[in-house]
C-alpha cells in the first residue's frame, strides 16, 4: 500500500519522491498562478491576457521534452552495440 501511494508513480517518471514533490509542488504552483490570471482575466479583460494559457504551453513544454528524454535514454539503452 505504502509503495503504490508514494513511490511507485515517482518510479515509472524516473524520480525519488522526493524528486517527484519538488517537480509536482512546482508545477502545482504554475497552474495555480496561471489560474488566478485566468480568474483576473476573466472580470477586467484587459488584464493578464495571456498569463493562463502561457502557464500552460510552458508545463506542457517541460512535460514533452522530459517524455523525449526518458525515450532517448531507453531507446539508446536497447541499441547497445558490440565490438569484439
Amino acid at each position: 500500500m505504502f509503495r503504490r501511494l508514494f513511490t511507485e508513480h515517482p518510479e515509472s517518471v524516473g524520480e525519488s519522491y522526493v524528486e517527484h514533490f519538488g517537480v509536482a509542488a512546482r508545477f502545482g504552483a504554475i497552474m495555480i498562478v496561471g489560474g488566478v490570471g485566468a480568474l483576473v482575466h476573466a472580470v477586467v479583460p484587459g488584464l493578464c491576457k495571456t498569463t493562463g494559457s502561457d502557464a500552460v504551453a510552458r508545463l506542457h513544454a517541460e512535460m514533452v521534452a522530459k517524455r523525449r528524454r526518458k525515450q532517448a535514454a531507453q531507446t539508446q539503452a536497447k541499441t547497445v552495440e558490440y565490438v569484439i
